[in-house]
């Protein structure tokens, strides 16, 4: 195969529809199947970018040498502009060539346009909200929003104008007299049709969320979101002129003097018997973080954690060397922390390149505890976890109260995490081929030392009671809550929403990410990554320099139009509970509507 040839969208959907990995950047077309299990950030990152052009995700994750090494994938080239398509994991469904002697390169000039169709519903990753014909969709009865693949109703293949349909049909809805773009917490304040299904109650209340982002994000018009990518690689080439890239070595040497100062202290007050003050000084040591001699304030008790470090190392963020910054966020995750790295990688690297998605982010996988939106109110099977997270009693009950389990969930967060790490590093998942080969014996070593050392050279050989020891654990995990609440500030008070696959990369970041305000001598506490936001658009920045990037990206907001959320440390938790408690009084509206319709024998169908 000719590796210079022009591949032409229908090609490329039967290369697809063969089972092969293929992906666009920087208008190369690249066949991954042989590299998928190689890839260090997993074969989700890759099995999530089938069919797309990924040109901005592929160059802010990779080194430079990297990005060259893609040229050895190259099966030929496009003719741009392209049109994403939606990848098979997200719902997409693509069809081969029919006819045998039909030319990959060449397809005949009276082919059919291909059926890149996205056919999943409202339990896939699509803005697309298939209702029976016998449903009502108050207060009107048809979706605004039918599909998000390739081919778009009667628009034709390859129509470049999907992202316009959507918002012109938004619109022509609030032209005739209804605002679909009120607030998603003004949802629970209308009248409740007790005879709604929950099928159409839970089509409505997405589709309310969507109509909100179409409202307050620029179009999805293919000009304006080039226009937006072409800003954003403009913003990227900067980072990179101007070294922001550069790591400050000297912050590393900072934080190893408090984090040493940390744990001498933990082996001190351990050698003198006070055993729960030890506990307090382990807690800070895991979470970085010196005690003030002046009263704080509520952001003040926000923190900056070893994992942090790690987090950086994961990125790559330290030196940009792979087998280096592994190893140093091995050692602190796995062998100092006793979490596995390589568990926290693959969700992560998935979290990043779909971000709050209901069914593809395992970061907001939280049902039947937690759910903070309203595509979990029907069964959702996780793409990442393999795993159908169902909607039943228990949800029904624990997600109306979920703005009061928040915080005590918070408070045992890290017992989640030891049994999550395990289920990684025992899990087929964590198996590694080519360079990261190594990393899950690496892994499993470390972590296997983490609990000879505290579970039995410190907890059982160090503290003489079983009351002593149960107080120890209790004190040295609970108070690393902290880290928990921010991992979640930043994600959970954000939307859920799917606009589909002509949304940019950047706009989908912000629109799904909020950055937390803080004063600049804070930012030892907050460990750097209040700068979700930030991170989100450049991930392997260092976090020491992510306040300077931050300057960039509100100028980036405001020459594209894109919302820059920012809240402070409070009011972002206000944020978050205010979420919880809307969508928790959604739930209480779906149970209301199933006694009714119990009570009644009303099926709800009109």
């Amino acid at each position: 195969m000719d590796r210079n040839q022009i591949l032409t969208p229908r090609a490329i959907e039967s290369l697809i529809a063969d089972g092969h990995y293929i992906v666009i950047n920087d208008g190369q077309v690249l066949r991954l199947d042989g590299w998928s299990e190689k890839h260090p950030g997993g074969k989700l990152a890759i099995r999530h970018m089938v069919g797309r052009d990924a040109t901005d995700e592929i160059n802010v994750y990779h080194s430079a040498k990297t990005l060259r090494l893609m040229a050895a994938f190259r099966i030929g080239r496009i003719q741009p502009p392209w049109t994403n398509m939606t990848p098979p994991i997200r719902g997409g469904v693509y069809r081969k060539y029919q006819d045998e002697e039909e030319s990959i390169g060449s397809p005949s000039d009276d082919e059919e346009p291909p059926l890149a169709t996205d056919v999943a519903s409202v339990n896939s990753s699509t803005t697309s909200l298939e209702l029976s014909a016998d449903d009502e969709l108050t207060p009107f009865n048809e979706p605004l929003i039918r599909s998000t693949s390739k081919t778009i109703e009667c628009d034709g293949y390859g129509s470049d104008n999907s992202g316009d349909i959507l918002h012109r049909r938004a619109f022509q809805a609030k032209a005739d007299g209804f605002d679909p773009y009120s607030e998603l917490k003004g949802l629970t304040d209308r009248p409740l049709p007790k005879d709604q299904t929950r099928d159409a109650f839970t089509a409505q209340t997405m589709q309310d969320e969507i109509n909100k982002d179409l409202e307050n994000y620029p179009s999805l018009d293919s000009e304006t979101q080039r226009n937006i990518t072409k800003k954003y690689q403009a913003l990227h080439q900067r980072v990179k002129d101007e070294g922001y890239y550069d790591c400050r070595y000297v912050e590393y040497g900072k934080e190893f003097v408090r984090y040493s100062l940390l744990f001498a202290l933990f082996i001190v007050c351990l050698r003198a018997e006070w055993y729960m003050t030890s506990a307090v000084f382990l807690a800070l040591f895991w979470v970085g973080k010196i005690p003030h001699a002046v009263p704080q304030t509520t952001a003040d008790k926000e923190q900056q954690q070893i994992m942090f470090t790690a987090h950086d190392a994961g990125h790559r963020g330290i030196t940009h060397n792979f087998v280096f910054d592994t190893l140093v966020g091995l050692f602190i995750a796995d062998f100092c922390c006793g979490l596995s790295l390589g568990w926290w990688k693959s969700s992560h690297n998935v979290h990043h390149l779909v971000t709050n998605s209901p069914e593809h982010d395992p970061d907001i996988q939280n049902c039947p505890m937690f759910v903070t939106g309203p595509g979990f109110f029907k069964s959702v099977r996780s793409s990442y976890y393999d795993f159908t997270f169902a909607w039943n009693a228990a949800a029904d009950i624990l997600v109306q109260y979920q703005q009061y389990t928040y915080y005590p969930t918070m408070f045992i967060a890290r017992f989640n995490l030891y049994l999550l790490s395990w289920l990684h590093l025992l899990s087929p998942r964590s198996q590694n081929l080519g360079s990261a080969s190594w990393t899950r014996p690496t892994e499993i070593g470390f972590m296997l030392c983490y609990w000879y050392l505290f579970g039995y050279l410190l907890l059982w050989c160090s503290i003489p009671t079983w009351t002593l020891r149960v107080g120890f654990v209790l004190v040295s995990h609970i108070l690393t809550f902290p880290l928990h609440v921010q991992i979640t500030l930043s994600h959970w008070a954000t939307s859920t929403a799917d606009l589909g696959d002509a949304e940019s990369f950047p706009q989908r970041q912000l629109r799904t990410t909020m950055d937390v305000d803080c004063p600049t001598w804070l930012d030892f506490i907050h460990g750097g990554l209040q700068f979700q936001a930030v991170h989100h658009l450049f991930p392997r920045v260092p976090r020491h320099n992510l306040r300077k990037l931050q300057t960039l990206v509100k100028q980036f907001c405001e020459e594209t139009g894109i919302e820059y959320k920012i809240l402070g440390f409070v009011d972002g938790n206000k944020e978050v509970l205010s979420r919880l408690s809307e969508v928790g009084k959604q739930v209480e509206m779906l149970v209301q509507c199933q006694k009714y319709m119990a009570e009644t024998g009303e099926s709800g169908l009109h």
